[in-house]
C-alpha cells in the first residue's frame, strides 16, 4: 500500500506548503516547511548512526533541527524483542524550531518491536516504511502478534510501504566478498539512502563519513558506501515512492555566523576547553564512566593539545576526589558523572565547600532512584544539588535549556567557580546531552576573560609587624579566599576538612568562629552576580510559566502555540537556581497564577514557594521522556482559563 495525497494540505501535521514538478516530470516534489522522522530498530540495527548521519547531512543543508535519540539501557539487549527497541528521532524545518516534535511524520521501522514500540505515536496519514524482511511468524509471535500487521488492516490510517530491506541490502552487495550476515549489517545505510533521496538530503558527507570510519577496512567502507547508494537509486526508480520531500534552509532562523550540528555533551565539552583557555589553567577532569555523561570523558581525553588532562578513576568519589586535588594544584577541575554518583561525591563536593577551591560537578541528569533509568531524561536531582551534603554547604547551581547553551553554561559555571572559589553544580540531563541542535561557533573576542591571580605572597600583617600568610582572608567583594598554588615559597597553609579557624585557616572548635564560618560560605553564594530573570510578556498576561534546564524547548513551543491561538501568558526561564537571580521574587509577584513544568514531582515548586511563599502550581512528568509541546500547551491553557 502506497501513501497517496491528493493535495499538498492533506498531511498529518499541516506542514505542506507547496508542490512542484521534479524535472523530468517522472516524480513529484512537495514542499513541507517542516518534517518529523523517526528511525527505529534492534539496538544493533544501527539506528543510532543512521540518525546521525541523516541529522549531519541536514544541519549542512542548513535546516533548524531538534534530536531525540532514545536507546535501550542494556549493552545487548535481547534482539526483536520491545526492550531491545533503539531509536532515533529528528525534527528538521525551514524556520526556528525548539523541540524534536511530539509525533513523527516517519517512522522507519526494521522489525516488529520498533513497529509495535513507535505506532502509538504516530498520528492518523503518518507515513511507515517497514522492512518486511523481518515480519516473520517468529518475530512476530516475539512482540505479541497474532497476525501481521501489514496485511491485517490495521495500519490502513497510515501511509505504509513495505521495502524488503534486508533483501534488498544483500541484493545490493552481491559483488563483494562479504557473508550474508556481513551484507545484512548494511541495511541501515540502504534506508539512509532511501531517506535521502526522500528528503533531498546530500550525500557527500554520508559518503566521506563512511571512508573515514572504515579506512582500514576498505570492502566494508566500499560496502556501505554501495548500499547507501542502492538506497537512493531505489527512492529514485521504485514505483512505491511516488513522491518525495524539500524542505527549505531556515535562512531566516539564525543570525549570520558559522553553524555546525552539535549535542548536549560535545558542546559541554567545548565549553570547559574555552574556559581553561580564557582562565590561562589547564584543565583537568577527574570521572568514573557513567551514562550518559560519559560521552564528556571521551570527548575531552582528544585534546591533550589544548592542555587538557583525564582521568579514568576506579570509581566516583576517586574521581572526585581526583579533581579537588588538581583544583589545590591550580587547576580548573571537573568532574562529571550522573545521578547516582553525585550522590557518591557529596562528602567531597562538602570538602571543597569547606576548603574554598574552585570545582566543577557536571551532573547529567537521568531518571532513579538508586541506578534507576540510565539512558532516560529526568530533572530530579535539583534538591539533592541544593542540599545534598552534611552540614550547611551551599553551592552555586547553573542549568543550562538546550545543547547548544550546554557550552556558555559551562564557561558560566566556571567563572563563578573561578571568582567566588567554590564548587559549582552543573545540572544537564540526558535529553540535553544526547539530543542536538544547530550551534553558532562564537567569535574569541565573544569569550569572557576567566583569568585569575594567584596568591603570590604575604597579605596580612600581625599586630607585631610580622607579615604572614592567612589563606581565609577574603576578598570584601566577593569573599572569596586567595587561591595558593602548593609550593609556592612562604604560602604554605593547612588544609583538611575539620572547621577552620576564619583567616588563618587554622584548626578551629570554637562555636562563635564555627557559626560565623557557616554563615560566610553562605554569604558568598547569596552574594555571587548573576543576571536579572528576563520575562517574555508581549501581552500583559496573568499566568506565568516559570522553567528551569531542559523544559525551555517544550515550554516555548507550548507558549507559542498558546499565543498563535489569542492566548495571553507569560514566560520566564531559570539557568541560575542558586543563588536564584534578585529580581525574582519581584517577578513572580507580578502574576495572578505561576506554572511550574518539570521532569521531576515539584522540585523547583517547593524551593519556589518556601523562598517566595507564592502559590506555585507543578506540573509534572517522570516517564523518562522530555515534555511534549501540545501536552504543555494543553495544561497551560487548563491553567490560564481555570
Amino acid at each position: 500500500m502506497t501513501s497517496q495525497v491528493s493535495s499538498p494540505t492533506e498531511q498529518a501535521d499541516g506542514s505542506v506548503v507547496g508542490e512542484q514538478r521534479k524535472p523530468g516530470g517522472t516524480k513529484d516534489v512537495r514542499r513541507l516547511d517542516r518534517v518529523i522522522i523517526r528511525f527505529a530498530g534492534d539496538s544493533g540495527d544501527g539506528m543510532q548512526l543512521t540518525g546521525d548521519r541523516f541529522t549531519s547531512e541536514t544541519a549542512s543543508f542548513g535546516n533548524d533541527l531538534s534530536t531525540l535519540p532514545n536507546f535501550p539501557a542494556e549493552i545487548r539487549a535481547p534482539a526483536g524483542t520491545l526492550p531491545g527497541v533503539s531509536s532515533f528521532q529528528l525534527h528538521f524545518a525551514d524556520h526556528d524550531i525548539l523541540t524534536p516534535g511530539d509525533a513523527p511524520n516517519v517512522l522507519v521501522a526494521m522489525n516488529p518491536a520498533a513497529l509495535k514500540a513507535n505506532i502509538g505515536d504516530l498520528p492518523r496519514g503518518a507515513e511507515i516504511i517497514v522492512n518486511t524482511d523481518e515480519f516473520t511468524k517468529r518475530a512476530l509471535q516475539k512482540v505479541g502478534y497474532d497476525a501481521s500487521p501489514l496485511d491485517d488492516g490495521s495500519l490502513d490510517a497510515y501511509g505504509l510501504h513495505p521495502v524488503p530491506l534486508t533483501t534488498l541490502t544483500v541484493e545490493s552487495l552481491k559483488e563483494f566478498d562479504l557473508s550474508r550476515k556481513e551484507a545484512e549489517r548494511s541495511k541501515n545505510m540502504f534506508a539512509l539512502g532511501l531517506l535521502s533521496w526522500m528528503y533531498h538530503r546530500p550525500t557527500e558527507g554520508t559518503e566521506k563519513f563512511l571512508r573515514s570510519k572504515f579506512a582500514k577496512k576498505p570492502e566494508i567502507m566500499a560496502a556501505n558506501i554501495a548500499a547507501f547508494r542502492a538506497g537512493w537509486n531505489f527512492g529514485e526508480t521504485t514505483e512505491d515512492f511516488a513522491v518525495s520531500y524539500e524542505v527549505a534552509p531556515a535562512a531566516k532562523a539564525f543570525p549570520v555566523g558559522t553553524y555546525r550540528n552539535i549535542s548536549g555533551n560535545l558542546a559541554l565539552a567545548y565549553g570547559l576547553i574555552s574556559a581553561s583557555r580564557q582562565a590561562d589553567l589547564p584543565l583537568f577532569l577527574g570521572s568514573y564512566p557513567i551514562t550518559p555523561a560519559s560521552d564528556i570523558l571521551h570527548e575531552l581525553s582528544r585534546h591533550k593539545n589544548f592542555g587538557v588532562r583525564t582521568f579514568q578513576a576506579e570509581d566516583e568519589i576517586a574521581g572526585i576526589g581526583a579533581a579537588l586535588g588538581a583544583a589545590f594544584g591550580g587547576s580548573l577541575a571537573v568532574t562529571t558523572t550522573s545521578g547516582p554518583g553525585v550522590a557518591l561525591k557529596s562528602e567531597t563536593v562538602g570538602l571543597a565547600v569547606s576548603l574554598e577551591l574552585p570545582l566543577l560537578v557536571v551532573d547529567i541528569q537521568r531518571g532513579g532512584p538508586s541506578t534507576g533509568l540510565p539512558t532516560k531524561t529526568e530533572q530530579a536531582d535539583l534538591l539533592q544539588a541544593m542540599y545534598g551534603r552534611n552540614g550547611e554547604a551551599p553551592v552555586p547551581i547553573v542549568a543550562p535549556k538546550t545543547p547548544a547553551d550546554c557550552f556558555d553554561a559551562a564557561l558560566e559555571a566556571a567563572r563563578i567557580a573561578l571568582t567566588y572559589r567554590t564548587p559549582v553544580m552543573l545540572l544537564s540531563d540526558g535529553y540535553l546531552a544526547n539530543g542536538s541542535e544547530p550551534w553558532r561557533i562564537p567569535d574569541l573576542e565573544e569569550l569572557p576573560d576567566l583569568r585569575v591571580q594567584f596568591a603570590s605572597g604575604p597579605n596580612h600583617t600581625l599586630a607585631d609587624g610580622t607579615e604572614v600568610f592567612w589563606p581565609y582572608k577574603r576578598d570584601p567583594g566577593t569573599l572569596a579566599r586567595p587561591w595558593a598554588v602548593p609550593g609556592t615559597p612562604g604560602l604554605e597553609h593547612r588544609i583538611g576538612g575539620i572547621e577552620k579557624q576564619d583567616g588563618t585557616g587554622n584548626i578551629s572548635y570554637d562555636p562563635a568562629n564555627h557559626d560565623f564560618m557557616v554563615r560566610t560560605r553562605q554569604a558568598k553564594v547569596d552574594g555571587i552576580e548573576v543576571p536579572d530573570i528576563e520575562v517574555d510578556d508581549p501581552h500583559g498576561a496573568r499566568t506565568l510559566v516559570l522553567g528551569w534546564g531542559s523544559t525551555y524547548g517544550p515550554i516555548t513551543a507550548a507558549v507559542r502555540r498558546l499565543r498563535a491561538a489569542g492566548d495571553a501568558i507569560a514566560q520566564a526561564h531559570l539557568r541560575h537556581l542558586n543563588p536564584f537571580p534578585k529580581n525574582l521574587g519581584e517577578v513572580l509577584k507580578q502574576y495572578e497564577k505561576v506554572v511550574i513544568p518539570e521532569m521531576n514531582l515539584g522540585q523547583l515548586a517547593t524551593l519556589i514557594r518556601a523562598k517566595y511563599l507564592v502559590d506555585a502550581h507543578s506540573y509534572n512528568q517522570v516517564n523518562g521522556m522530555p515534555f511534549k509541546a501540545e501536552q504543555l500547551a494543553t495544561a497551560l491553557k487548563e491553567a490560564i482559563d481555570d
